[in-house]
């Protein structure tokens, strides 16, 4: 085993033993072995595509097998079993498709021809031959630039697939995930050619959050500001987490009169401000936090709780049996449910004993999207001429349990009176509930929604430019992310490829970013790690 994509790698270098996300040996050789599959897979594709054959089936499967590998998404072997035995019934039906159209299926070996093996073990040990360190001779920059992009895919077909489920499909950005994949096989690229497709993997990411940004606004209204309560009502109970907005609205209509309260954990937090879901009396507050805390606020929920995505770790013994699981998100041990059908939630939510009394919180306040925030553009714009605001902060991006995350809440605190900061992603949870006040009325803490509405941070960006008539990089604004998983790699390509700078970046680096492709990118971009929030403000604002 090799693993290293994500921010909480062992040491800092990979992990080699078992995943510090929990993910055993042979998931990983089984997830190493889907994203083998696909490669060649997607070497039919782009075959496919250059003599008009393309495939909606496996366009859906391609974004769905891709997104399946991302951290803390699926851990069953079972279904990976399942999964790689489709892709190639998918790739051999897609050749027959390709060849009658005139087009090339003459792979001599590899992952187009591609054979599982009979059983699990068999797969395994063909995983094994294929991961990360198969090839011993490959360049090291040439491996770093091959995964950021692999990482960076895994981002995209996450977003292309939440966007899909709400109807907002390109197949441009299918297109591009094939040939992308693709590329990853041809020996003869160097690392300007990978540079390249890792920049335009982050301008595919930007349409493809377009998409999904479409979908969430199209289906469910433009988010506005709304106060959502900390504490919770008496009764039965539902906790949902993870970033699916259908499978929220599903789980809302269902649990209608049955005397369920549905409460939102993790990046489901931001939900609250569409008008198509907050209109559902019971669909209430929020519960808990995002990574820190997880566990012992599980193992203190009354309730079911339903994972839509890849916001959890390991689950506990003591509460795997209260957890249900969709879609894609699959844990051993785990219940996982159809898509549209929660009667087992409901059920076990209703023979839980839910909250016993009310209790009353905090309030914290979401809607930020980009269609609330430049609403008041002309308030913010002429704050910003009157110097009642000095500077914007983005501080935003993933949350985790490893140590130095405290940095982003130490650097919220510290910032001054006369800045706003926005947030997005499930980073926020280290300081959401922070009193900062406002400015004239502008909140100081602007939440504008989950890591999929980066989307709406980048046009709120783009508009202030605009206003001012300079560039985003010339804007009185600096973006603190931090990191965790793939879809952050996305983005942070989708940064790169709309030339932001000045980036900081934690709380550590990437593993998988070699020495030479680190300098790269800080002589392009000045890419930088966070080092205390007290020398960055001071170096950000003087």
């Amino acid at each position: 085993m090799f693993c290293f994509q994500c921010e909480q790698t062992a040491k800092g270098e990979g992990c080699t033993q078992i995943g510090v996300c929990g993910k055993q040996p042979d998931v990983a050789a089984l997830q190493d072995l889907v994203i083998y599959a696909m490669k060649g897979l997607s070497q039919v594709a782009v075959e496919g595509r250059k003599v008009g054959v393309v495939d909606d089936a496996v366009n859906k499967l391609t974004v769905e097998a891709v997104f399946s590998t991302l951290t803390n998404v699926d851990f069953d072997a079972d279904r990976f079993v399942s999964m790689l035995q489709e892709i190639v019934r998918r790739r051999e039906a897609l050749k027959e498709k390709v060849r009658a159209a005139g087009g090339n299926t003459a792979f001599a070996d590899g992952p187009a021809t591609f054979t599982p093996a009979g059983s699990v073990d068999g797969m395994v040990a063909q995983g094994e031959k294929v991961g990360i360190k198969a090839d011993a001779a490959i360049d090291p920059d040439i491996l770093s630039l091959r995964e950021l992009l692999i990482y960076g895919l895994k981002g995209v077909s996450a977003y292309a697939d939440h966007a899909r489920i709400l109807g907002q499909e390109d197949d441009a950005v299918y297109a591009f995930i094939h040939e992308a994949l693709a590329a990853t096989l041809n020996k003869d690229l160097g690392v300007n050619d990978y540079v390249g497709l890792a920049l335009k993997c982050g301008e595919v990411n930007l349409r493809t959050m377009e998409l999904l940004d479409a979908g969430n606004t199209g289906t469910y209204g433009h988010p506005v500001p709304t106060p959502v309560p900390l504490g919770h009502k008496k009764g039965k109970a539902i906790l949902i987490s993870g970033h699916d907005l259908k499978d929220l609205e599903t789980l809302l209509k269902q649990t209608e009169g049955k005397g369920i309260t549905v409460y939102t954990h993790g990046e489901m937090l931001p939900c609250h401000g569409y008008p198509e879901l907050k209109k559902y009396p019971h669909f209430y507050g929020h519960y808990g936090t995002a990574w820190q805390n997880q566990a012992k606020e599980f193992d203190a929920f009354p309730g079911a709780i339903l994972m839509t995505t890849n916001c959890i770790q390991k689950p506990r013994e003591s509460y795997k049996d209260n957890i249900f699981t969709t879609g894609l998100v699959g844990w051993p041990g785990v219940t996982h449910v159809p898509n549209d059908d929660f009667s087992a939630v409901i059920d076990k939510a209703l023979a839980l004993p839910g909250f016993a009394e009310d209790v009353e919180g905090k309030q914290v306040l979401v809607g930020f999207g980009r269609n609330a925030v430049l609403g008041v553009a002309d308030k913010v714009i002429e704050a910003v001429k009157n110097k009642a605001i000095r500077h914007f902060f983005l501080v935003g991006g993933c949350d985790g349990a490893k140590l130095g995350r405290d940095y982003y809440t130490r650097f919220v605190e510290q910032v001054p009176d006369d800045c706003v900061i926005l947030t997005l992603a499930c980073g926020k949870f280290r300081f959401f509930d922070k009193e900062l006040g406002d400015i004239g009325g502008i909140p100081r803490l602007l939440d504008v929604g989950q890591c999929n509405d980066a989307y709406s941070a980048i046009k709120i960006a783009s508009a202030l430019a605009e206003a001012f008539e300079c560039g985003v990089n010339d804007l009185p604004l600096s973006m603190i992310i931090s990191w965790y998983e793939q879809k952050a790699v996305a983005i942070l390509l989708t940064l790169l490829h709309l030339g932001i700078k000045d980036i900081r970046l934690g709380p550590s680096l990437p593993a998988f970013v070699s020495p030479n492709v680190l300098n790269v990118l800080v002589e392009n971009f000045n890419i930088m790690p966070i080092g205390t929030p007290e020398d960055d403000l001071k170096a950000i604002l003087g």
